[in-house]
This record gives structure tokens, C-alpha cells and sequence, in this order.
């Protein structure tokens, strides 16, 4: 499982991406992809992750501010390598 920022696709959908590295009896390094080689994954999970607490206070004039942030992320599943 791999863990993106939120990307407008469907739990499902089918994604193709060119490949930076591919490793295994010999690592080919691409410059900056390698030629012909590809990377299929699926949509698993569309969600938002756990809630960060920002905080921001000044000492001495009375301000405080605390505000939370949820990011979007996507979560995809490898399915194929292609090199």
C-alpha cells in the first residue's frame, strides 16, 4: 500500500505512472524515468488523515489561536510493475 496526496480518482479506478528506478538483478536509474518501464496501481481508500493541532500564541497581548488541519490523502495498491 502506498499513501498520496488525495488525487480526484475513484475507489478502483486504475492509474499508470512512468517508473524513476527499477531494482532487481541490476538497478536501472531513469534520468529522470525509465524508458518503457511503468508502474499500474488501483484506488483503495479516499480519506483524510488524522487531525493536527496548530497552535500559535504571542506572550503578553492575550492571543491565542488553535486550529486543527485534516489532510486528503489516497491510498494505492501496486499492481503491476512493468519494465
Amino acid at each position: 500500500m502506498l499513501t498520496v496526496e488525495k488525487l480526484e480518482k475513484e475507489v478502483g479506478d486504475k492509474l499508470s505512472f512512468d517508473a524513476l528506478l527499477i531494482a532487481g538483478n541490476e538497478v536501472k536509474v531513469g534520468t529522470p524515468t525509465v524508458a518503457g518501464a511503468s508502474v499500474e496501481v488501483s484506488v483503495v481508500e479516499n480519506g483524510r488523515g488524522k487531525k493536527i493541532s496548530v497552535i500559535k500564541y504571542k506572550p503578553k497581548v492575550r492571543y491565542r489561536r488553535n486550529v486543527g488541519h485534516r489532510q486528503p490523502f489516497t491510498k494505492l495498491k501496486i499492481e503491476k510493475i512493468s519494465a
